[in-house]
């Protein structure tokens, strides 16, 4: 095991985690409210596409820090994770400046494919909207050391946090071709 980075305090811990999680949780439910008319001089879906890339990095990055940790690699999967937390952030810049600037975009397929979209979208924003706590007290157990109990919370928040990333590219995927350019 390695060493703990933070000192346990777990009435601090809760109230820095809820906080966060609900300040992100609000920021972006009210920006999705506005829409932001500039012309950035590019198409603003490059947004988009940087967090989709974001997501699928972050989906490697999560099954490469299970194998690590399965392989006893510990300091490895720490720094995995802690970049998957950082990308992770990022992500959220992108996506929150993604819907700021461009305009709501409908999915136009049809048949299975249709259902298979909105399917995957229904299961993926709830959880994308409830993983961020999760996430911070997973990382919080194990900068603290409490590794029994980082491991149980892993436990579930290792395959929605998977999920939501695997998902959320999927997301891009199927509605980018219905994506109309906006310079």
């Amino acid at each position: 095991m390695i060493q703990p980075a933070l000192q346990k305090n777990d009435k601090q811990a809760r109230i820095f985690i809820i906080t966060v999680s609900f300040v992100v949780f609000a920021a972006v439910v009210i920006l999705s409210k506005f829409k932001l008319n500039l012309n950035l001089g590019f198409n603003v879906h490059v947004f988009a596409l940087c967090s989709a890339a974001i997501n699928f990095t972050v989906s490697v990055l999560l099954v490469a820090a299970l194998i690590a940790v399965k392989n006893k690699k510990y300091a490895r999967h720490k720094k995995l994770m802690m970049s998957a937390i950082v990308l992770s952030v990022l992500f959220l810049v992108f996506y929150i400046g993604h819907h700021l600037l461009a305009q709501e975009t409908s999915y136009g397929g049809d048949g299975p494919m249709r259902v298979i979209y909105y399917f995957i979208l229904a299961t993926h924003i709830p959880l994308a909207g409830i993983i961020l706590p999760f996430i911070l007290f997973t990382a919080y157990r194990a900068l603290t050391g409490d590794y029994l109990a980082h491991k149980k919370l892993a436990k579930y928040t290792f395959p929605l946090w998977l999920y939501v990333s695997v998902t959320g590219v999927l997301v891009y995927l199927l509605i980018s071709p219905y994506y109309v350019p906006h310079l």
